[in-house]
């Protein structure tokens, strides 16, 4: 029994070998299965951030080229020698990412990208390759944070805003920094009406090896102020038409909002207010119009003058019988002058046709000229 050597090139996938001979006359056959694997050829950590804020969350991202059978190689994200994440490597290039909270033990910490091949299933082994680390640098950048003596206030109160933030780190609240760095920065004020709902904004910065690091917080203070009603937005006179449709525009302000109620004096008549409503001369009169809440109330009088329709109608109607009767009579007076036209006619007309009749005598009638009757 002997053994014969043969050389296999360019094999690029997985094969499956035959071999046969001639033993006494017969052919006896074997085979076997040739594995291809491959290491990959690059793996890469994307760069860290310059620095990460403690606490907050970055992203570890790493690259894979080549490398297989695919199925058998895997991807790994560390911190030191801690895994933070394990993936199977699939595209190609492959890549795997993982988000970290940053915490302050992350200072100087390494951080690494390593694949495993595994073979041994094949009884060929584990295959490591690592990429190079990269180092995080973290910083504690506790704020700002921003405070009101009283976050909501009443009116004419004092209130105190403060901004502070952590060691080294310079403050600035609406534009006015603070002393030195690690110092709060803070202003008074005396509230008013005109500051509710006001935002104080407050930012930090921090120099870390020559690069300036900023964030930025705010805080909105609320003023309880009473209600209030704008003689621009509420008329004191109003002067509409009978039989119309309108709005009362008025407008109420305060902290609490306050109700707004419009009730005619002397009744317990309502007008709604900010909506359409129909008019009539029922509306006519003096209003008081009053804004109420927990911080007071505040009233306006409002005067509505609604013109009723019958006063442009009996000039008309009184001017359309005058016109008839005009004309009835000028009607009558030219039937009348007809009529007598006509009858005057008629007698004219008699005395020129008709001639007289007489009576004839005996010797008139031989031949004699009648005379004629005087």
């Amino acid at each position: 029994m002997g053994w014969a050597a043969f050389n296999l090139s360019n094999v690029t996938g997985n094969s499956r070998i035959l071999c046969s001979v001639y033993c006494n006359g017969s052919q006896i056959t074997g085979s076997s299965n040739i594995t291809v694997y491959r290491l990959p050829e690059r793996v890469e950590l994307a760069p860290l951030p310059p620095w990460q804020q403690v606490g907050q969350n970055f992203t570890l991202r790493c690259q894979v080229e080549g490398g297989s059978p695919r199925t058998s190689l895997t991807v790994v994200l560390l911190r030191w020698e801690e895994e933070l994440s394990r993936q199977p490597a699939v595209e190609e290039p492959a890549e795997v990412t993982a988000t970290v909270l940053a915490s302050r033990d992350d200072h100087g910490a390494p951080f690494s990208c390593r694949t495993e091949l595994d073979m041994q299933p094949q009884g060929l082994g584990l295959f490591v390759n690592t990429s190079a680390p990269r180092q995080l640098r973290t910083f504690g950048f506790l704020g700002p944070t921003v405070n009101l003596s009283e976050p909501t206030a009443p009116e004419g109160s004092t209130v105190t805003v403060s901004c502070m933030a952590g060691a080294r780190v310079q403050v600035t609240l609406d534009g006015v920094p603070a002393a030195a760095p690690g110092q709060p920065a803070q202003l008074q004020l005396n509230a008013t009406e005109s500051d509710d709902r006001r935002s104080f904004f407050c930012s930090a910065t921090l120099e870390v090896d020559g690069e300036f690091l900023h964030r930025n917080s705010s805080v909105q203070l609320r003023v309880l102020y009473g209600p209030k009603i704008d003689r621009a937005t509420c008329p004191q006179h109003l002067k509409w038409k009978d039989k119309t449709t309108h709005v009362l525009q008025c407008q109420a302000r305060g902290n609490p909002y306050p109700e707004l109620r419009c009730l005619k004096e002397g009744s317990s008549r309502e007008v709604p207010v900010g909506i359409p409503f129909f008019v009539n001369v029922t509306h006519n009169g003096t209003y008081q119009c009053q804004a109420s809440s927990s911080r007071g109330k505040y009233t306006l009088v409002v005067v509505m003058d609604i013109e009723a329709g019958s006063s442009h109608f009996v000039p008309v109607f009184v001017a359309v019988l005058l016109t008839l009767g005009v004309v009835t009579i000028v009607l009558a007076l030219m039937y009348v002058f007809r009529e007598h036209k006509r009858s005057g006619s008629y007698h004219v007309r008699e005395e020129s046709t008709y001639l007289p009749l007489t009576s004839m005598q005996p010797t008139q009638a031989m031949g004699e000229e009648p005379s004629r009757a005087e």
